[in-house]
């Protein structure tokens, strides 16, 4: 069997999210940190998603990377290019995600790609092509508030097209009830329009199982993970997935357990109290951090103190704060430099606690991640079992380690209240 599926994310838990539902669906999924220098990810791969960190750069850097990943992934015999961005499609007023897109379906000749952002789940839901974020529209969920990329709009038709210059069209949910043959119909009489990106709705999973059936011979689909959850099943009945044993499998994990967090959404927030009930945190303060190292030697030390009093027990320490405390630190320090100062840091102490004893490691918020990520030069991601929906544990080799690293990038807004102490309760 060749490579059904290669993935372009347009960060590193979004890539993780959907390699978690690939995994689910029964896909042997590798997730690799920028494009890869050689084949070796492909061994035993069914999916390969390449995480890059384009969701808030620059537009011309972003379609720049995601084309030479997706070059990568033609080159090896992808079946289909899956573009994922975040559920809540949070993007900067120029793009990324329409200019991405665009890129995309002119390097592969299409005139034609759905935007699938749905993920039901874990409460996104689209409905006359209006994001809602559980019964919230978009524009009223947290998210207007995002330090990086708020959204003050629902409207995705709308969003996309201040975005794009090709038109943007809906393909609603009283299609989609109707089955795959009427939203067949739909696609094609937008094509034939001259209408390039077709927003879909999706409000439960019936919707996206049909959305797999109509999209899984497209060359480029776009969305959230929730189509991904769906797509194996349509590749199967194609015949272009072999059966196999657990695509989730990982090794036995060991180590030390840590909770690093920059992320500053809600639900993180809630995660970060009902973690801190029960184990021992501590914040940490930009304005503190900008001092000097002498804060970030602090947060060490704490770290230390845990690992010393029970080597088992995990410990948190975070960044995370609500918005008027955000807003207080960017106005001090500037929007760029106090995220910047947040991330190293917090990448420093997560290098510098796996080479003291860390094996189970979480790190909340995408931006975290990637930087974590890049601290650990790490390459390659095994996917295993999901925690909660969009997250799963990940396994990866460190240059000088015997022993493999367990990993879960979470996007800010994903997992229950009590994920954070859950999550090492159900790592193998």
């Amino acid at each position: 069997m060749s490579l059904v599926l290669g993935g372009i994310a347009d960060d590193f838990t979004g890539a993780t999210d959907l390699a978690n539902n690939l995994v689910r669906g029964g896909m042997r999924t590798v997730q690799v940190i920028g494009v890869p220098e050689d084949d070796q990810v492909l061994e035993d791969a069914d999916a390969v998603i390449i995480a890059l960190k384009s969701r808030s750069t620059p537009v011309e850097e972003a379609v720049r990377d995601s084309l030479a990943a997706l070059a990568w992934l033609q080159a090896r015999g992808a079946r289909q290019i899956f573009f994922k961005y975040c559920s809540t499609f949070d993007s900067t007023p120029r793009g990324n995600i329409g200019p991405v897109a665009e890129a995309l379906m002119a390097a592969l000749d299409t005139p034609q790609t759905v935007m699938v952002p749905a993920f039901p789940v874990n409460g996104r839901s689209v409905y006359q092509g209006h994001l809602f974020v559980g019964d919230r529209l978009l524009n009223d969920s947290g998210m207007e508030q995002h330090p990086l990329t708020p959204m003050t709009d629902a409207d995705l038709v709308r969003v996309l097209g201040a975005q794009t210059d090709r038109p943007v069209g809906l393909l609603a949910h009283a299609t989609l009830a109707g089955g795959a043959d009427r939203a067949i119909e739909r696609l094609a009489s937008l094509r034939e329009a001259g209408t390039a990106h077709v927003i879909c709705d999706s409000v439960d999973e019936q919707d996206l199982a049909v959305l797999a059936e109509v999209t899984a011979d497209l060359p480029l689909v776009t969305g959230g993970s929730g189509l991904a959850q769906a797509l194996p099943e349509a590749y199967r009945a194609r015949g272009w997935l072999a059966p196999h044993g657990d695509a989730a499998a990982l090794a036995p994990s060991s180590g030390g357990c840590a909770v690093l967090s920059g992320s500053c959404s809600r639900m993180t927030l809630a995660q970060i109290e009902a973690f801190k009930a029960r184990h021992p945190g501590l914040a940490l303060d930009p304005l503190r951090l900008s001092e000097g190292d002498a804060h970030r030697d602090e947060a060490l030390q704490f770290a230390r103190q845990c690992m010393a009093r029970d080597p088992q027990a995990p410990f948190l320490i975070h960044a995370s704060a609500d918005s008027e405390a955000v807003r207080a630190v960017q106005d001090r320090l500037g929007t760029e430099r106090a995220g910047a100062l947040v991330e190293e840091t917090l990448a420093w102490l997560a290098r510098t606690l796996v080479d003291e004893g860390i094996g189970r490691l979480i790190v909340a918020g995408g931006e975290t991640s990637g930087a974590v990520v890049s601290a650990l030069s790490i390459t390659t991601l095994r996917i295993g079992p999901q925690i909660d929906p969009g997250v799963p544990w990940t396994q990866a080799s460190l240059p000088g380690r015997e022993t493999v690293l367990s990993l879960a990038l979470k996007s800010g807004n994903f997992g229950g209240t009590d994920f954070l102490t859950r999550a090492f309760e159900v790592l193998p």
